[in-house]
């Protein structure tokens, strides 16, 4: 994003786009809010969109399109089989990252299930920098199971290394040591690290894990759903790479993997998704389960004018100007929390501003889920819908226990180029308020409890009537705003 300094002083991020296309927000009075939230049994997934101010429950599929790119959409070749617009994806994929071989799936969760179906076995391990819930969920299915290794701080929430999303690399080596390469059918990079903040990887790290792998003759995969924000990060944080361009590190990033695999919900400001090989017979491995799982090897799930948005967005991912508003706009609302004594994961990372659960609201118990509570609590006070990211996300121990998560985070994700500043100001407010508030927000238990992946779908009630008090407290303090 460009540097552009302000005559009064004031140190805020800046657009560099105008707005040509709008769609008309919400803002349910705070007694409807609450109404909402009981109906949809406290998750946030189950809301209805139309009952929501601003969305910052994820930057999946929900990022802003350009004009170029809805262009494009246009000018597709609609085929089933041997589409013309595949084929322009595949060469701008091959131009972008270099691997020769691609395979198309509808999104990042369908690339996971054909990679661990195709590689993961029983009995299997495969480390990585961090899980996330549906590539663990994918790789437990077959049989397998997860291994984390991140590096110094990556759990710590305020902290000031700026690559806490690094592989460990003296306890992925004593994995292998002790599993046996054999036993690991690949180690997995994520850039960045959705569950601890958005967290990036240096391209130093994964030049060492890469060494590693070969040294161990160990497959090397990278999620590069978020890669565009650690693009950002490597450039601006890795001075060995300031003088780089951003396809000049996505290059020497892709030259050190055997697999990437990407949701272009987040990755190409598109929908749909796809994994990139370098291995011709690996590829022929999945291939099937393509046809099997996705649709046809020229769609994979997607639609022709998908592919057609995606072409234009994985080019414009190229730019700098473009891919760090994300960060810059996250930087701000981390500052601006902090200032006001509001518990941040530091530093800002990708994705969206997270918020520490467990040191905002310390009184509620882990087993009560905190970060979900926070999140029902900060949809009454202003129709934000965040996402939870700690205990509620991970699924119950075989005996019935909990897995206690190591994080308590609320999630909120700035969609690219969708949130003016003003919105952003607004979700801080509210954030405060609720801060300053805090006292009054309690637990939650389940009431419908999935076994999978069950924060997706679950339900859940207020351990107390909280709710109401926090909701009578708004109108008191707020009077008749919304």
């Amino acid at each position: 994003m460009a540097n552009v300094k302000f005559f009064n002083g004031e140190n805020i991020p800046l657009e560099m786009h105008k707005v040509r296309i709008v769609q008309k927000l919400n803002l349910p009075i705070v007694e409807k809010r609450l109404e909402n939230l009981n109906k949809a049994g406290n998750n946030l997934y189950l809301l209805r969109n139309e009952d929501v101010f601003l969305d910052m429950l994820t930057d999946s599929g929900v990022n802003a399109m350009s004009d170029n790119q809805l262009a494009n959409m246009m000018n597709v070749d609609d085929a089933y089989a041997g589409s013309a617009t595949f084929f322009k994806l595949e060469e701008k994929l091959q131009d972008i990252f270099g691997l020769p071989f691609f395979l198309p799936a509808h999104q990042g969760r369908a690339c996971e299930n054909i990679i661990s179906s195709a590689l993961v076995k029983e009995g299997n391990v495969v480390p990585m920098n961090y899980h996330f819930t549906t590539t663990r969920a994918h790789i437990v299915r077959n049989g397998g199971r997860i291994a984390e290794i991140p590096g110094e701080d990556a759990i710590i929430s305020e902290s000031k290394n700026i690559f806490k999303g690094n592989v460990d690399l003296d306890r992925l080596k004593t994995i292998i040591d002790q599993e046996g390469s054999e036993n690991i059918p690949f180690v997995r990079i994520e850039a960045g690290t959705n569950l601890i903040g958005g967290q990036p990887i240096s391209l130093q790290n994964m030049k060492d894990v890469s060494e590693i792998c070969k040294a161990n003759n160990i497959l090397l995969v990278l999620d590069a759903s978020l890669l565009q924000d650690n693009l950002h990060f490597i450039k601006t944080r890795e001075e060995a790479c300031k003088n780089m361009t951003i396809r000049e590190i996505t290059r020497e990033i892709a030259g050190l993997m055997d697999i990437i695999y990407f949701s272009a919900r987040k990755l190409g400001f598109a929908k749909g998704g796809g994994i990139l090989l370098r291995d011709e017979k690996l590829c022929d491995s999945m291939r099937e389960l393509v046809t099997l799982m996705e649709g046809f090897l020229t769609y994979g799930g997607m639609s022709t004018k998908e592919m057609g948005a995606m072409i234009v967005g994985l080019e414009e991912t190229m730019d700098e100007e473009i891919i760090s508003q994300g960060p810059k706009f996250i930087e701000f609302m981390v500052k601006e929390l902090e200032k006001n004594g509001v518990p941040v994961v530091t530093p800002a990372g990708g994705l969206g501003c997270h918020i520490d659960a467990m040191k905002f609201i310390p009184h509620v118990s882990q087993l009560e889920y905190p970060a979900a509570a926070l999140s029902s609590a900060l949809y009454i006070a202003g129709g934000i819908r965040t996402m939870e990211r700690g205990t509620m996300s991970m699924d119950r121990n075989a005996d019935g226990s909990e897995e206690i998560a190591e994080m308590e985070l609320v999630r909120c994700a700035m969609p690219r180029r969708v949130f003016t500043l003003s919105q952003v100001k607004y979700a801080i407010d509210r954030i405060v308020w609720l801060h300053k508030n805090r006292e009054l927000i309690g637990g939650l238990r389940f009431v419908k409890e999935p076994k999978t992946l069950r924060f997706f779908i679950g339900t859940l009630e207020p351990t107390s009537d909280w709710e109401e008090i926090l909701a009578r407290k708004f109108r008191e303090d707020f009077g008749d705003s919304l």
